[in-house]
């Protein structure tokens, strides 16, 4: 219903905003994410937007990014996890960390998380391998076009974006294509 808002930041007080738009004042939840980045009161401020109406009430999430408000979106999809708790989720790790913490099927950075337990964290993993963009996903190992492809190329042969991130890592900085291919795999093989 509301997708985006521009107006002038009126107030900042964590994790709610108040957007001025034409002499009307928009609340919108933000992750601290998002706060982060914002400009200085009084200035002009653009969120994309997520409206979500409840029995007991009507709330608007805001968002600098599209990533970020797609991220939301997936987020609450996932059964047992509302508005706030996803809020707290990007508050917590970025679209990207949770990305690879993701397909690394690392519960324990979710853990961290204040609110998210172990069983809610095991679900998020299991409920967002492979949504959320495969660019997000790309461990941070990986420093250059030939690990991209030997990651790529791993994970094509049926190895885990854990286990080829793990063989990608002992592999030697500037190794080729090919070279790399076959190290990692003796690695595996191991």
């Amino acid at each position: 219903m509301i997708g985006r808002l521009t107006g002038l930041l009126a107030e900042k007080n964590p994790p709610q905003l108040l957007v001025d738009v034409g002499g009307v004042g928009y609340e919108v939840d933000v992750p601290m994410s998002t706060f982060y980045n914002l400009p200085a009161l009084g200035e002009r401020v653009s969120l994309l937007t997520h409206f979500v109406v409840r029995e007991d009430a009507q709330v608007l999430f805001g968002f600098l990014t599209g990533e970020e408000r797609a991220t939301f979106r997936q987020l609450v999809k996932i059964s047992g996890i509302g508005p706030r708790a996803a809020l707290s989720i990007l508050s917590g790790l970025s679209v990207g960390e949770l990305a690879q913490a993701v397909s690394m099927q690392e519960s324990g950075r979710l853990i961290k998380v204040p609110g998210i337990g172990k069983k809610t964290a095991e679900r998020l993993l299991l409920e967002l391998k492979g949504k959320l963009g495969p660019d997000l996903a790309v461990p941070a190992s990986v420093t250059n076009d030939a690990q991209a492809d030997i990651l790529q190329a791993l994970v094509a042969l049926g190895y885990s974006d854990r286990e080829a991130a793990l063989a990608l890592k002992n592999l030697p900085p500037e190794v080729g294509v090919s070279d790399g291919i076959k190290l990692a795999l003796k690695a595996l093989a191991k």
